[in-house]
């Protein structure tokens, strides 16, 4: 890094993790490229949107981290090619491979028919907090609900979600406890191995007790198609289960906690439901759950906005700080679900644009209707300033507890 680096100590802070887009302006306007030192790794950061749609597309620009160089080590430590050896860190024609294997449990025509499943969810889950008045909407309906519908996906039993979902929410969490650095590593280290030796009983029982379910469609690939290695079940398994509810989550929290601090917004969404498609995709670009995209290795010099890259750095496009720039997007730090639909980049772009996003679509839009049509009067149940959020260094933007009311209705 240069002596022009970007300290850890001027972005992962408090402050930046309750709003980043100040510093991310900043960085837009006065080092649009730049390398930035934090407490995981030392990367380049790319921030404006035109540089970070390219840089997405940039086949210079590698995901495959599990290969020569061993990149994985600088980010994901020595015990992590057990779950994250998967098509998100990988490279065609490898990640070809490995999403088509994927992609048709995805095809709009089966998400489709999996509404009235997550309709059920949704009114399950507020059905057991409508009498109360309040909750924490984090531990009660934002992280269950896409939690439940991927598991049901995967095939994991009923019985089973609620230790699987502990295990990564320790992940998920890590660095927010507390604790001294090195027990949090233990504690996520830990909660990662318990994960894998899951996973894996979980696929010797589908190959012993085949179901209509996704693990058991990918044992089946394994088995008969010869398509995937024995340890890429668990791999694509767990990212399958992390990713299919770890965003979502965060994106419904993020998306909750915006309208309830914009009153203008949630009164036009109350009073104008069919908005609620195109709004989704407005909080997405406003407040999305991946402040930046996941590693990706300069595999070569490159030149991003008259900054050179050298050859074996770690490269991160900021997709939050691209979503508000001000030149693909007029007034981008103001919430307006009335704006017609620009060209974010919230669910990625390029091959690894987000496989599930149908998915994650549906979930957002059932679930934050539920919550606008059952839940009157929804307020936060805290100062906005007084919400938690997951630590600065966190690859997720997200909320540690949404504390909200609402209004009791008889009957």
């Amino acid at each position: 890094m240069t002596e022009q680096a970007v300290r850890a100590s001027d972005v992962y802070t408090d402050e930046f993790a309750a709003d980043p887009y100040p510093t991310f302006a900043r960085l837009r306007a006065e080092t649009p490229v730049c390398p930035v030192s934090s407490p995981r790794f030392d990367s380049y950061l790319i921030t404006r949107f035109d540089d970070a749609r390219e840089a997405l597309t940039d086949s210079r620009l590698s995901k495959d981290l599990y290969g020569p160089g061993q990149h994985y080590l600088r980010i994901f430590g020595p015990n992590s090619e057990g779950l994250n050896r998967n098509m998100l860190n990988s490279d065609p024609p490898e990640h070809t491979r490995l999403r088509r294997i994927v992609s048709q449990a995805f095809a709009p025509r089966r998400v489709e028919a999996l509404r009235p499943r997550i309709a059920e969810v949704v009114d399950a889950l507020l059905d057991r907090v409508v009498p109360r008045g309040r909750c924490d909407l984090m531990e009660d309906f934002a992280i269950p609900l896409p939690m439940t519908v991927i598991s049901e996906l995967l095939g994991i039993p009923e019985e089973d979600h609620a230790r699987v979902l502990d295990w990564t929410q320790v992940i998920r969490t890590s660095g927010s406890s507390g604790r001294p650095p090195e027990e949090d590593r233990a504690a996520v280290q830990e909660a990662q191995a318990w994960l894998h030796h899951y996973l894996a009983d979980l696929v010797e029982a589908k190959r012993a007790r085949p179901a209509d379910d996704m693990v058991s469609s990918l044992v089946q690939a394994c088995d008969r198609d010869g398509e995937l290695a024995e340890a890429e079940l668990v791999t694509t398994t767990f990212l399958l289960l992390f990713a299919g509810h770890q965003t979502t989550a965060d994106f419904i929290g993020n998306a909750t906690a915006a309208l309830l601090t914009h009153p203008d917004q949630l009164d036009l969404l109350r009073a104008r439901p069919e908005l609620l498609p195109s709004a989704v995709e407005e909080l997405l670009r406003f407040d999305g759950p991946l402040p930046v995209a996941s590693p990706r290795i300069a595999t070569e010099d490159v030149e991003y906005g008259g900054v050179c890259i050298p050859s074996g750095s770690i490269v991160g496009v900021a997709i939050n700080a691209a979503n508000h720039d001000p030149a693909h997007f007029a007034d981008p730090d103001r919430l307006d679900l009335s704006r017609e639909r620009g060209p974010h980049i919230g669910f990625g772009y390029g091959v690894h644009y987000c496989l599930g996003v149908s998915l994650a679509r549906m979930e957002a839009r059932i679930g934050l209707g539920a919550l606008l049509r059952r839940l009157p009067g929804l307020r936060l149940g805290v100062p906005a300033a007084e919400l938690r959020r997951l630590p600065a260094a966190s690859p997720f933007r997200g909320l540690l507890e949404l504390p909200v009311r609402f209004d009791v209705t008889p009957g």
